[in-house]
């Protein structure tokens, strides 16, 4: 791994009132980040919300929210017979059938942060960006930033009923106002990630593919588009393999950075241990399984970014501060932000799905970690 500068908690759920009196902020998290014209930072923060207990259920019905409205987003409780469900817990109602309905919704929230990006400047006191009824009505999640010429977009998790699990976008000139251009990568994906420039004409954007099929892990994919809406030429991108700490699961993190070596991409890996202490269910013996969320890296040909051209050999950044390892989801680091600062890095980071955090590295350390692959 590779040594950190300076690090501080930025954002937690006690910075954030909740948007309805039946919610409680049980996370901010993952966030996008940009460098605006005049130097600030700013991060849209995704703010997870999860109905207050005793507000979720009553005698006979579960309730779940929805957002309603075209414009603005309007909080409704859809009712459910109990006698439809097959279980429920805190985040969701399972249903017969298989399917779910979440007891949690996410907004952005937009922060201010001064040129150094470790001060507050100022946070919205309502939500900034939230889903709506023909885009996100079960909510939107995990949003990443890319100034691509004059203008910003915004790829971002949009969750409904009709289109599932799927990426939306939405561009702004001055990434305050923002233009919905509704899906680009369908069900389901996530982790869709911009290259801020065209490369050969073309706009390129890293997803990752999955369903509940598979021969492999889901892993990193890239596309290209002529016009931002319309994707092909989707191949998974290669970079890991079995055994390798990144093998579980992979996923780009913020936009990639262009330097004169490559694209410089910082992507999660997912590695699962087994603990020590072996579990008993139904008298038999099982092995408790543990999963660790961190941070690779690598670089790509700047004129071919579906060539790799070398790779951390393992993580450059892992969960180690309390409140990376203790928190909503346990052991996650979930880079989702990155901007220039000089010869450094400012790497913006979901803490165990809790917190939001940043993190000051030397670029120069981050692309000597880079082994050549062959």
């Amino acid at each position: 791994m590779i040594p950190v500068k300076k690090e501080a908690v930025l954002v937690t759920p006690k910075d954030i009132k909740p948007s309805s009196n039946k919610f409680e902020v049980v996370g901010t998290f993952n966030p996008a980040a940009a460098r605006l014209p005049n130097g600030d930072i700013v991060l849209y923060v995704r703010v997870a919300e999860q109905m207050k207990r005793g507000t979720s259920e009553d005698d006979k019905y579960y309730y779940a929210p929805r957002c309603t409205g075209e414009k603005t987003c309007k909080i409704e409780f859809d009712r459910f017979k109990k006698e439809e469900a097959k279980s429920k817990s805190r985040k969701d109602i399972i249903f017969k059938d298989a399917t779910k309905r979440l007891l949690y919704m996410s907004h952005f929230r937009r922060i201010i942060l001064d040129k150094t990006g470790f001060k507050i400047k100022s946070i919205d006191k309502k939500p900034s960006f939230t889903g709506l009824k023909n885009n996100g009505e079960f909510g939107v999640e995990d949003p990443r930033i890319a100034k691509i010429g004059n203008e910003y977009a915004m790829t971002y998790v949009s969750l409904s009923g009709r289109e599932n699990v799927s990426t939306s976008v939405a561009v702004s000139k001055d990434c305050l106002n923002w233009e919905r251009k509704g899906t680009i990568f369908s069900e389901q994906n996530k982790d869709v990630v911009l290259f801020p420039q065209k490369i050969s004409n073309h706009y390129y954007a890293f997803n990752r593919p999955e369903g509940s099929f598979e021969f492999t892990p889901p892993h990193i994919w890239i596309a290209s588009s002529k016009d931002l809406i319309e994707w092909g030429e989707n191949k998974p991108l290669k970079l890991s393999r079995k055994g390798a700490w990144d093998y579980k699961r992979a996923g780009a993190g913020p936009p990639p950075i262009k330097t004169k070596k490559g694209w410089l991409l910082l992507y999660h890996g997912v590695i699962e241990k087994n603990a020590d202490a072996p579990i008993v269910i139904s008298g038999s013996s099982a092995v408790k399984v543990t999963s660790k969320y961190e941070v690779g890296a690598a670089l790509l040909d700047l004129k071919n970014p579906r060539k790799i051209i070398a790779k951390s050999s393992g993580p450059i950044l892992a969960p180690i501060e309390n409140y990376e390892e203790k928190g909503y989801v346990n052991n996650v680091i979930f880079p989702t932000g990155l901007v220039q600062d000089g010869d450094d890095l400012l790497v913006f980071l979901g803490a165990a799905d809790s917190l939001t955090e940043v993190k000051k590295i030397s670029l120069k350390n981050v692309l000597n970690s880079l082994r050549r692959v062959d």
